[in-house]
């Protein structure tokens, strides 16, 4: 496993993205920041349209919500490497289309493009959403296990954690002390990805 850790900043955090991106300084293993594409993705989804169009516009869109986090001061790239010490946003949109690994389906979102760079580059995946996990028959599910569906992440996703045995978390973005807590080693609330 490399040293670091892959986290996917989800679109929904978009209006407390600062202070998710606050708590980075507190983090002490380097990180690459996939961004979701939020409102810019929906925007895309709305045109209804599939197909390869439909895809690299919602990776583009990824790349647009990638500039907006990084107006809060990290740096972007558009390599899928894991920077030395701190973090940086991956820009997926460049490095995607020359590589274009995956699939072009809406089963695909940016929550299987983050699996599939940790994957890639061989470390744990942290999905920060705008709720705490997976809940089924009102109980959080502390594990998410292969075939168990949910709207909270991609239909794909599960199964590129799989395929790369890649140790995976969702947390609540909402509550950005969770992120800083489970890199330190404590129990948190959130929904583990098998």
């Amino acid at each position: 496993m490399t040293e670091g850790v892959v986290i996917k900043i989800g679109g929904s955090l978009i209006d407390v993205a600062e202070d998710i991106l606050h708590e980075f300084g507190e983090i002490k293993t380097p990180a690459l920041i996939i961004p979701g594409g939020g409102v810019f993705a929906n925007d895309v989804r709305d045109l209804g349209i599939d197909g390869d169009a439909a895809h690299w516009m919602a990776v583009a869109a990824m790349d647009q919500y990638g500039w907006y986090l990084s107006t809060f001061g990290l740096k972007t790239t558009s390599h899928c490497t894991m920077p030395e010490s701190g973090a940086e946003i991956f820009l997926p949109y460049t490095f995607l289309r020359e590589y274009d690994p995956l699939p072009h389906s809406w089963d695909i979102t940016s929550d299987s493009i983050a699996a599939w760079v940790a994957g890639e580059l061989g470390c744990q995946l942290i999905l920060l959403k705008s709720v705490d996990g997976v809940v089924t028959n009102g109980k959080l599910l502390p594990e998410l296990t292969l075939g168990t569906t949910t709207d909270v992440i991609d239909p794909c996703c599960v199964q590129i954690l799989n395929k790369y045995h890649i140790k995976a978390v969702i947390l609540n973005g909402r509550k950005p002390k969770r992120l800083i807590q489970y890199l330190s080693g404590e129990n948190v609330l959130g929904t583990r990805l098998q």
